[in-house]
């Protein structure tokens, strides 16, 4: 078996990265620089398929930033929102299409490569405000991605259903290197500690009873005070 990942080098998809390995999966990383304000999660990839030697390739189109109007994520001139994914103001995060553009980059490669799959990591708790992280949208993809050569192929969404706390058990099991992925929006020498992905993080390793190994920044409220207040940083 033969896939292409798209792979940002985050916690999601670093456990699906390895858990394609532990399968016997031949694994190809595909990593994409669209503008996003935290490039640094492209380093990140780059220093994890290094180590695990996958081949890893990083498209340079800073230039799609222009097509993104109003996401937090593409324009500095809008702040990342603090706060948890429930909270309305994380819509900001949205990036419009994002996953239709990186799939459909990712199925040229699988096709040149002649391989089976394409995969990604689009889990259950992305649907509230993530369009393109939904199953339908996966389902629909997956129809297209299998008309788009005459060999068959596929699109794998291994997590679709699956919580956030569950990938981080799962990498776990597998000795996933979380200190190595990035995750903040922010973009920072260290995790902000507060922004919607951050929280996530932070939330899936507590409720598997397990340590963080992520540094936060210093004013990054404490995990204490976050549990206390029930994930909302504002209490």
């Amino acid at each position: 078996m033969k896939t292409v990942l798209v792979y940002s080098g985050g916690l999601d998809s670093t456990v699906l990265l390895y858990d394609l390995l532990a399968k016997g999966v031949e694994t190809h990383a595909l990593s994409i620089h669209y503008g996003q304000r935290h490039r640094r999660e492209l380093d990140a990839a780059a220093t994890i398929c290094k180590e695990l030697k996958v081949e890893h390739q990083v498209l340079e189109l800073p230039q799609l930033q222009a097509l993104f109007g109003d996401s937090s994520l593409t324009n500095t001139a809008i702040p990342v929102p603090s706060g948890h994914y429930a909270a309305e103001n994380m819509k900001s995060t949205v990036v419009p299409n994002r996953n239709m553009i990186l799939l459909s980059l990712a199925t040229s490669w699988a096709i040149a490569l002649k391989a089976d799959s394409v995969s990604y990591a689009a889990h259950s708790g992305d649907h509230t405000i993530y369009p393109d992280c939904r199953p339908e949208f996966a389902e629909t993809m997956n129809q297209a991605i299998g008309l788009a050569d005459w060999h068959a192929l596929r699109l794998d969404r291994q997590f679709v259903d699956t919580s956030k706390a569950d990938i981080v058990k799962l990498g776990i099991e597998l000795g996933v290197p979380f200190d190595k992925t990035w995750s903040c929006y922010q973009g920072g020498e260290l995790h902000c500690g507060r922004c919607g992905t951050c929280l996530e993080r932070r939330e899936a390793f507590y409720l598997n009873g397990i340590k963080d190994p992520t540094v936060y920044a210093p004013d990054a409220p404490s995990l204490e005070s976050l549990i206390a207040n029930n994930w909302n940083i504002d209490a």
